[in-house]
């Protein structure tokens, strides 16, 4: 049988040249610039079995920036694009693509992720805010301040556009603000004060969770674990947009998975004993990560620390399964992944002091 793994850079080659003949320029740099790996993710027992792999592309901050907007469309052209080579490698198939910015390396210089900062943005919006709320209320006359508006508008969408945030200030400039105040909506200036602030209000909210963390943590690098690293910081992204049920929820597969990646990365069956004879599957996270806090915290005096790793991983395990979903469960169940991935870390050797 073809090994896919063994021909995994002559694919990435392959891939990219494809897409430099068809000219499609953002696939063709995203495959040139990244660091590049496979992984097995799954296995399908179905007609013979299926491995299934995922594929991983780590860019540079600023390719990443670049393009943000408009990776899920890149990702899914690659896997399109991808189809017909599979066909070389029976039972193989890629169950996921996924387009990163490359870690930082402590120490390093921070490059700027978002054109627009989360400084620049915030004093954006609320410049916005106030303004929009002085032409409607007896302040300055359109006419002298509605380039300044719109220019400022194009600096939030972009902003916005940046994070994946939709934008609820919906005037393009402030004569269309006009049309709605002076309809009859809002006839005093209370109301528009009220509506606006309705509007605005939530987004800042929202901007300030993301940018200002609620928590101070004590350890700010990467596990070094990539996979679960990626999960750890899509899944504070998450909590931070959420805002229906169904995203909350979102939030909490996302710590399902997160523990299964991490369950997958430390556990091995020869050495970590099953604690219940039952062979873990591979998505078993509570089961392999109860062996292995068994086999690595053993004794009577790792006792209390085994009790403490083992409950907070059964509370966490508890939160992820739940079916319904606001903000505060969300909450706990990623602050509780978190915690479950530090702790392993630790135990691990990855939170040791570099040399």
């Amino acid at each position: 049988m073809v090994d896919i793994t063994q021909d995994f850079e002559s694919l990435i080659a392959t891939l990219q040249d494809l897409f430099d003949h068809e000219n499609s320029y953002p696939e063709s740099e995203i495959l040139a610039t990244a660091e590049r790996r496979i992984e097995q993710i799954g296995y399908d027992n179905w007609d013979g079995g299926t491995d299934i792999y995922g594929l991983y592309l780590d860019v540079p901050t600023k390719v990443y920036a670049t393009y943000e907007p408009h990776l899920k469309t890149i990702e899914e052209s690659i896997v399109e694009k991808l189809r017909p080579i599979l066909r070389k490698y029976p039972n193989t198939w890629i169950g996921e693509i996924v387009i990163s910015p490359k870690l930082k390396i402590p120490g390093s210089p921070s490059p700027q992720a978002y054109e627009v900062t989360d400084k620049d943005l915030l004093e954006a919006i609320e410049a916005q805010r106030n303004l929009i709320i002085s032409v409607s209320t007896g302040g300055p006359r359109i006419q002298s301040v509605n380039n300044d508006y719109k220019e400022r508008q194009e600096l939030i969408e972009q902003g916005l556009e940046e994070r994946r945030i939709e934008n609820p200030i919906p005037y393009s400039d402030l004569w269309e603000w006009y049309g709605k105040w002076s309809s009859g909506d809002l006839p005093s200036y209370q109301s528009r004060r009220n509506y606006i602030n309705g509007l605005v209000t939530p987004l800042v909210k929202q901007l300030k969770r993301i940018a200002q963390p609620q928590t101070q943590v004590i350890f700010t690098r990467p596990t070094g674990w990539t996979r679960v690293d990626r999960n750890i910081g899509e899944m504070r992204t998450r909590l931070a947009q959420a805002k229906t049920e169904e995203q909350f929820q979102a939030v909490g597969l996302l710590c399902r998975e997160t523990l299964i990646t991490l369950a997958q990365t430390v556990y091995n069956p020869e050495t970590h004993p099953s604690q219940d004879g039952v062979t873990p599957s591979k998505t078993d996270a509570k089961r392999m990560l109860d062996a292995y806090l068994a086999a690595q915290l053993p004794g009577k005096t790792n006792e209390n620390a085994r009790r403490h790793a083992k409950s907070l991983l059964d509370f966490d395990n508890e939160l992820t399964h739940r079916r319904t979903a606001d903000f505060r469960q969300a909450a706990m169940c990623a602050e509780a992944t978190t915690a479950v991935v530090n702790l392993v870390a630790i135990i691990s050797g990855q939170r040791d002091p570099k040399e």
